[in-house]
């Protein structure tokens, strides 16, 4: 049966986060509210929490994965970025946008792409969820909370609490979050000259970054 911790928005309680960081410490999945839906997140290093997140997802090793980051300075520890693809990073974060780049060998090669050894990375711009990662002390794995076999991701606590309570640790409620996904940009052709591709479009702004 998941916990349920009703967050106040914009001033979450220190003791449920301190729960909610404990929970993943024991390898749990759990469900948070970011800028943009409610997430499933993990930690990096359990391998049977990723593979229950994938399995709770309806996804394969071939679905990028997102690394959420408290910022740029996490970020950079996890992925190969040029000096181009930074400046980029630095005009969007926090926001609602997932980039694809290079893996770097910090990454566990179960959780990156298996063909492209590419990772998609985040810098999310919500409360709850930036204390939360602040308590944990390291990035958090996640996916859109999108239920199998559907295109919609879930925004409201007390719904996901309902369809999710026995397949999930806990759900972290700050209220109701937009009822879209990230804007997913793969910034990896920047690499090598090319531009950056849009893969998904979402709530994030292309206008804000020039594409």
């Amino acid at each position: 049966m998941a916990q349920y911790f009703e967050l106040h928005p914009d001033n979450p309680q220190p003791r449920l986060l301190k729960q909610a960081v404990a929970l993943l410490a024991k390898g749990e999945v759990i469900a948070v509210p970011t800028d943009s839906s409610y997430a499933l997140v993990c930690h990096l290093d359990d391998k049977a929490a990723v593979d229950r997140m994938r399995r709770l997802r309806g996804v394969d090793d071939r679905h990028h994965l997102t690394l959420l980051c408290r910022d740029l300075s996490e970020l950079a520890n996890y992925a190969r970025v040029d000096n181009k693809q930074y400046r980029l990073l630095k005009s969007a974060t926090p926001g609602a946008y997932t980039f694809i780049l290079e893996a770097s060998k910090e990454v566990p090669r179960r959780v990156s792409h298996p063909s492209r050894k590419t990772i998609g990375l985040r810098v999310p711009e919500h409360k709850a969820l930036q204390e939360l990662l602040a308590l944990h002390g390291a990035p958090l794995l996640a996916t859109t909370l999108i239920p199998p076999g559907e295109t919609e991701p879930l925004h409201e606590g007390a719904e996901i609490r309902e369809r999710f309570e026995h397949q999930l640790a806990a759900v972290l409620d700050a209220g109701a979050c937009p009822s879209a996904p990230t804007t997913v940009i793969d910034l990896v052709p920047m690499g090598t000259g090319g531009e950056p591709e849009v893969v998904r479009e979402g709530r994030g702004s292309l206008a804000a970054l020039g594409l």
